[in-house]
C-alpha cells in the first residue's frame, strides 16, 4: 500500500513540475510576441518616407503642346540675405531640426535620391549623367565610411555630422521654370533643380572661390523637405512653413545670374558692365513679372483711363488727384457759401424808371 502512495506522488509531483514548464514556456513565448510587434509598431511609426508620399510628391509630366510660353532661369541664392537664412539654420542638428544642406547629404548618402553632374550651362537629368556619391565625397574630400549593406549596385554610406561642410555651402544655385498653360490660362512658377555651392578659400587664404557640387531634382527631394519645419522670420517664433513650403511658394530671394539662350552664356558674359547687369536682371525681372498681365484684353473703362492718360500727357498737363482732406475742405466749403446766400422776396422788385419804357397809369382806368 505504501508503494502504491509513493508511485501516486512521485506522478503528482512530475505532473505538476510539466505543469509550470509549460506555463513557463508560453509565457515566455508570449513575452518574445510582444516584444516584436512593439518593435514592429516602433519601426511603424518611426517617421519616414512611403512610395505613397513619393507619388503625391510626383509632378504629372507636362507636354509643351499644353504650354503657350515657357521661360528658364537661372537664380544664385544668397545665404547671407535674410529671406534665405532659412535654408542655412540651424548650422547643427539642434531637437532633430536640420537645413538643407544635411538634409540632401542625408538622403545621398542613404541613396534615396540623385544627384547629376553640374555641366556649365547644361543640366541633363538622365541615368547618363548620374553621380557616383562615393566619386563625389572624394572630390571635396568629405570623410565617409561605407555603411552596413551596402553594395555595389545600392552602394551606402555614413557621414558624421562634424564631417558635413554646412559652414562653406553659402549659396545655393536653382533652375526656374516660368509656364503658361494654355489649357487652364495659368501662369506659374517652379523650381526644377538644386544645386548646393561650397565656398572655400585656398591655402593662402584670399577671397573664397565658388564650387558648385551636384545637381538634385526638387521632385524628389520634396517628400523629405516637407517634413522638415523652419522659421522664416524673427517675428513669429513658431515654425509655421516647411522647406517645401519655402520653394513652392517663391519665399526665396536671388538674383537672375543666367538664362537659357542660343549662345550660352551668362548674364555676366552678355553684360560685363556691373551697371548694365543690373539693368538687364531688372528688365527680364520685370518681364516675367507683368507677362500673365499682358495676355489679357483690357476693359472699356481701363481703355479710356490710358487715352486720357496719353492725351493729358501730351498736352503736358499734370494730373492732380486731391486727397480726402482736399476733399472735405471743399465740400465744406461749398455748404457754407450755399447757405450764405439768401434768396431775395418775389414781392420786392427793383425796377427801372427809363424815359424810353413805357408807364400805364392807373388813374385814367375807366
Amino acid at each position: 500500500m505504501s508503494v502504491i502512495k509513493r508511485h501516486i506522488a512521485i506522478a503528482a509531483t512530475l505532473l505538476t513540475i510539466g505543469t509550470a514548464a509549460i506555463a513557463q514556456d508560453s509565457s515566455s513565448s508570449s513575452v518574445v510576441r510582444r516584444g516584436g510587434s512593439d518593435r514592429n509598431r516602433k519601426e511603424q511609426t518611426q517617421p519616414g518616407v512611403t512610395e505613397r508620399m513619393q507619388k503625391f510628391y510626383e509632378e504629372t509630366p507636362q507636354s509643351d503642346a499644353d504650354m503657350q510660353w515657357m521661360r528658364v532661369i537661372y537664380r544664385e541664392l544668397d545665404l547671407n540675405k535674410t529671406k534665405n537664412a532659412s535654408l542655412y539654420y540651424p548650422e547643427d542638428i539642434i531637437d532633430g531640426n536640420k537645413n538643407l544642406f544635411r538634409i540632401i547629404m542625408e538622403q545621398l548618402a542613404e541613396n534615396r535620391i540623385s544627384a547629376y553632374e553640374y555641366l556649365d550651362g547644361r543640366e541633363i537629368f538622365t541615368d547618363q549623367y548620374k553621380l557616383k556619391v562615393g566619386d563625389m565625397l572624394d572630390r571635396f574630400h568629405i570623410y565617409y565610411t561605407p555603411a552596413k549593406g551596402s553594395t555595389e549596385k545600392n552602394p551606402k554610406y555614413v557621414i558624421e555630422e562634424v564631417d558635413v561642410p554646412t559652414n562653406e555651402v553659402l549659396s545655393y544655385y536653382i533652375l526656374e521654370r516660368w509656364e503658361f498653360d494654355s489649357r487652364s490660362n495659368n501662369m506659374r512658377t517652379r523650381v526644377e533643380a538644386i544645386c548646393p555651392v561650397l565656398h572655400r578659400s585656398g591655402d593662402f587664404g584670399g577671397e573664397a572661390i565658388k564650387y558648385p557640387m551636384f545637381w538634385v531634382k526638387l521632385e524628389a527631394l520634396r517628400p523629405y523637405l516637407s517634413q522638415q519645419y523652419i522659421f522664416v522670420d524673427d517675428d513669429n517664433n513658431l515654425p509655421k512653413y516647411t522647406l517645401d513650403d519655402f520653394f513652392a511658394m517663391n519665399m526665396y530671394e536671388g538674383n537672375i545670374y543666367k538664362t537659357r539662350n542660343l549662345r550660352n552664356q551668362s548674364m555676366m558674359q552678355m553684360y560685363p558692365d556691373p551697371d548694365d547687369l543690373k539693368r538687364a536682371q531688372d528688365s527680364i525681372q520685370n518681364r516675367l513679372d507683368t507677362f500673365d498681365d499682358k495676355l489679357w484684353v483690357p476693359s472699356r473703362e481701363e481703355v479710356i483711363a490710358a487715352r486720357e492718360a496719353r492725351e493729358a500727357a501730351a498736352a503736358g498737363d499734370s494730373i492732380v488727384i486731391p486727397d480726402r482732406d482736399t476733399k472735405e475742405k471743399s465740400a465744406r466749403s461749398a455748404r457754407s457759401n450755399k447757405n450764405s446766400k439768401k434768396k431775395e422776396p418775389k414781392s420786392i422788385k427793383k425796377s427801372n424808371n427809363n424815359s424810353n419804357s413805357a408807364v400805364r397809369s392807373v388813374r385814367r382806368r375807366k
